[in-house]
């Protein structure tokens, strides 16, 4: 069941931004309502459990899965968040760059899921929140006519498959090294949804749609929590 989640929310966000890829404005609330979501997911789930697990040297790979986003969107270039245009460069993304990139990301964050049973769990839903924008991102940049190559399909399943592949995988691993995982991904969610809701702020002025979307994405986060906590 959860891996059929899984692939769904790849599905269905490819499909959104196949049919509705030129509508930059949906992106970006789809983008910022995740992010609320991603963010309140951290510090009501995926923190405290990290360190009830493994106390206070968990902040360091925490910072560690920070810093292993920073060099995964080296080769991304900031798919995670809504960056799918042409660079100063001229140059497109290299698929195979990209096809690694969004591969390992999404393969460390299934792997946590390996002992996950209830498919309406707290971090299984900010995955699912999470994979829609990228996944429509993708579906907008690779399914476009300018963009679209015999490599775009492969990419959108490799994608899809790796959060699966590495819940699949995540079951053989000794259960001591989950914590860590966790706190890894943690740092990835942290540094994905604070990029996307600090960095387009014009001037510094208060944006009320996407403060309205986040607390959006708060509230609805909250709720999965305590439905999951009853």
């Amino acid at each position: 069941m959860i891996i059929i989640l899984l692939l769904l929310s790849v599905l269905v966000g490819v499909l959104l931004g196949k049919f509705f890829g030129g509508n930059e404005r949906l992106a970006r609330r789809l983008l910022v309502l995740s992010a609320g979501f991603l963010i309140t997911i951290c510090v009501s789930e995926v923190f405290p459990e990290v360190y009830e697990q493994g106390g206070a040297q968990m902040g360091f790979w925490i910072v560690g899965g920070v810093l292993l986003q920073m060099l995964l969107e080296s080769l991304t270039k900031g798919f995670e968040h809504g960056h799918f245009h042409m660079h100063d460069t001229g140059k497109q993304i290299l698929p195979s760059a990209l096809m690694f990139g969004l591969f390992i990301h999404a393969f460390v964050e299934g792997i946590p899921l390996a002992d996950e049973v209830n498919p309406l769990s707290p971090y299984l839903l900010g995955i699912l929140f999470h994979n829609l924008p990228i996944s429509f991102v993708l579906g907008a940049f690779l399914l476009s006519p300018k963009n679209r190559t015999k490599f775009s399909w492969l990419i959108i399943s490799l994608f899809a498959a790796a959060s699966p592949l590495g819940m699949v995988l995540g079951g053989y691993f000794n259960p001591v090294w989950q914590p860590y995982f966790l706190a890894l991904v943690g740092g990835n969610f942290l540094h994905i949804s604070a990029v996307i809701i600090f960095e387009s702020n014009r001037h510094h002025k208060m944006d009320w749609e996407k403060f309205s979307l986040v607390v959006l994405g708060v509230l609805l986060a909250m709720a999965g929590h305590l439905f999951h906590r009853h």
